[in-house]
């Protein structure tokens, strides 16, 4: 890769890192709130709300097949936003894609259930959750790029890991709203309308996030690529053609981080309630603490990655959650509130690091030219496997009865695969990552030299 040249006239004015930091977090929480929204309000609103005929099995499985429709069309939603993203450029392709997500969130909010409208609400609430699966498709993605592409070698792990804050903030907001509307509402008015209020929240959070992305400039390492000639007329056939092992790489490695989400915030919600007595309310206050605490930890898994390399913090996180995976399902069974506030906690901080470090990982390991189209198609893929959790493990556990063991097994699988992936990341990633140049002469800074893989 050639050294680039400083170029003044087309040189914007130095951009604020913690603007830059902002929008792309706030982006990525909007994300996250829309999907604990529907993840909550799937384990025990949709089916008797929209799928009424299919009764409590039937229904519930159809829930949570719902939301695996809105990771089903991620992968078209990333190859779509990919290509615009390496081609008209990071910020431009994040402010479609927020609107996007903003909107159709907001007009889950105002579909007709099936006592007033019969089936037509649930044709409407798959369509719009593949709406929202198309845009998300291409939301983490451009966050994480647009954090990264900004950040000096020294900051790049610390940097990747700000917008996936974005998950707790959205899993603490819509798990504090849910239990807001419990307390104050009554069951027959929380079904009849009250559900409407998390998604109708959506619209003014769009407002912000758009804001914030449109006050801040395209990367550096994305100009650097129009200034050079360099962008791929077909960003997908060039990641395919130059780069086909680290893709398979990225989404092993972002199974668990992904996946052990839909497991713990809606699988276990719903098994919590259904087989082992937990109220709905003690679910949603220990995922509330559970993601207070991930505020803290994340920042510093990103600290922490800026010194041992991104994927070096994956692989431990998949380690960690290996070890427990059996035993924290164990003791659940004890059915005490301590013991599901530290399953909560164990069973999120572990699989945060591999989180927390993921964004760092996947931009490590992929040049600069199809970056997005490669961030966005592998987490879509890894999102994809992901969104079956819920019901593979529920359709596992009618299997064996509910053997306590059940939901261990899908977690120990999402961390073996993810210690794979991970371990072959910190292998296959370069010294120094494809754009680094750009920042550096842009930002004025001389050390080009990251952290060790």
């Amino acid at each position: 890769m050639s050294t680039l040249a400083p170029d003044q006239a087309a040189k914007p004015h130095p951009v604020v890192p913690r603007r830059v930091v902002w929008a792309s977090f706030v982006g990525t929480a909007l994300e996250s709130y829309d999907f604990y929204v529907f993840a909550y309000f799937a384990a025990f609103f949709v089916g008797p709300l929209f799928f009424e005929p299919l009764g409590v099995f039937g229904g519930t499985l159809s829930a949570f097949l719902t939301i695996a429709v809105g990771f089903v069309v991620r992968p078209l939603g990333a190859i779509i936003f990919g290509h615009l993203g390496d081609r008209i450029g990071r910020r431009r392709t994040l402010l479609i894609t927020i609107a996007i997500m903003g909107v159709a969130t907001g007009l889950i909010g105002l579909l007709p259930t099936y006592a007033v409208a019969g089936w037509l609400g649930a044709i409407l609430l798959v369509l719009l959750r593949l709406v929202q699966g198309l845009s998300l498709g291409g939301e983490w993605g451009g966050a994480i790029l647009l954090a990264t592409e900004h950040a000096v070698p020294r900051r790049r792990g610390l940097y990747a890991a700000m917008p996936q804050l974005g998950s707790p903030v959205g899993s603490i907001l819509s798990a504090a709203l849910f239990l807001l509307l419990t307390a104050t509402l009554p069951a027959e008015q929380l079904a009849d309308w009250g559900w409407r209020i998390p998604f109708l929240t959506a619209l003014p959070l769009l407002l912000v996030s758009l804001y914030l992305r449109w006050s801040i400039d395209e990367t550096p390492v994305f100009r650097a690529l129009v200034r050079e000639g360099r962008r791929d007329r077909i960003p997908l056939g060039a990641l395919l053609a130059r780069q086909p092992v680290a893709l398979v790489v990225a989404i092993a490695a972002a199974l668990l981080g992904i996946g052990s989400y839909s497991l713990m915030n809606t699988y276990t919600v719903n098994y919590g309630v259904t087989a082992l007595g937990f109220s709905f309310q003690d679910l949603l206050v220990a995922t509330t603490i559970g993601g207070l605490l991930q505020l803290v930890t994340i920042p510093l898994f990103g600290a922490w990655a800026n010194r041992i390399g991104s994927a070096r913090v994956v692989a431990i996180g998949a380690i960690g959650t290996l070890l427990v995976a059996f035993p924290m399902y164990f003791l659940l069974q004890f059915a005490t509130f301590p013991i599901l506030v530290g399953t909560m906690i164990i069973g999120g901080i572990l699989p945060t690091l591999s989180w927390a470090a993921l964004g760092g990982l996947m931009s490590d390991l992929f040049d600069d030219d199809f970056r997005y189209s490669a961030l966005s198609v592998a987490y879509s893929i890894a999102a994809v496997l992901s969104g079956f959790v819920p019901s593979v493990t529920l359709a596992l556990g009618e299997s064996t009865g509910n053997a306590w063991w059940h939901p261990g097994v899908v977690l120990a699988i999402l961390s073996a695969v993810t210690l794979v992936g991970a371990l072959a990341a910190a292998r296959m990633s370069p010294r120094i990552p494809a754009g680094t140049e750009a920042v550096l002469a842009e930002v004025g800074e001389e050390d080009a030299v990251p952290a060790g893989r």
